[in-house]
C-alpha cells in the first residue's frame, strides 16, 4: 500500500499544461494578481505599463482571453489539479518571418512551486503547442536588472536582440 501512495503522490506533482478554461479563470486571476503584486521588476516598470491600479486590470485581461481567443491566451501549469504557474501568450504577426509570433509576457511560478523546474516545463510545453499551431518564434522582455530571468531564458534558447522595450500608455 505505501508503494503505491508513493507512485501516486509523485504523479500528482508532475505538472501538467494547457489554455485557461472559463473554470480556470479564478486561480488564473489570482496567480496573475500575486506576480503583479510581487515581481519587484514589474512593480519598477509598472507606471510605465500605466499600472496605477495595483494589479485590478487582470480580471479584465482575463476575460478578454475568454472572448477573445484569436488575440491570445493564458497558459496554465498544473501540479495536483490546482494552478502553480501561468504566462500569458499575445499573437502578433512578423514581417521578419512573414507569419504568427507569440508574445510572452507575465511568467510566473506561485511560491511553493519554484525551484522544481515547472516554469521550464511549462514554458518547453508552451513552445511545443505554439509551434503545432503555426507560430514561428516566441518574443519576450526580461528588465535588464533581472540579471536571473536572463539567464533563465538563455537556457531555453532564447536569444537577446540588444533592443529595449518601450511602452506608450494611450
Amino acid at each position: 500500500m505505501r508503494a503505491r501512495r508513493t507512485r501516486q503522490s509523485e504523479a500528482d506533482l508532475t505538472p501538467t499544461f494547457r489554455k485557461m478554461t472559463k473554470a480556470d479563470a479564478p486561480a488564473a486571476t489570482a496567480l496573475l494578481r500575486a506576480f503583479l503584486a510581487e515581481d519587484e521588476f514589474y512593480l519598477d516598470s509598472g507606471a510605465a505599463y500605466g499600472d496605477m491600479t495595483g494589479g485590478q486590470g487582470v480580471a479584465a485581461a482575463v476575460e478578454l482571453f475568454l472572448t477573445r481567443p484569436e488575440l491570445g491566451f493564458i497558459w496554465l501549469a498544473l501540479r495536483d489539479g490546482k494552478a502553480a504557474g501561468c504566462c500569458i501568450i499575445c499573437y502578433a504577426i512578423s514581417t521578419s518571418i512573414g507569419g504568427l509570433v507569440g508574445k510572452l509576457d507575465d511568467v510566473f511560478v506561485a511560491d511553493g512551486a519554484r525551484g522544481q523546474g515547472i516554469g521550464s516545463a511549462m514554458l518547453d510545453a508552451l513552445a511545443a503547442a505554439l509551434k503545432q499551431e503555426g507560430v514561428g518564434r516566441i518574443d519576450t522582455a526580461v528588465h535588464h536588472k533581472n540579471s536571473e530571468a536572463a539567464r533563465f531564458y538563455a537556457r531555453l534558447g532564447f536569444k537577446a536582440l540588444n533592443e529595449e522595450r518601450l511602452a506608450k500608455v494611450l
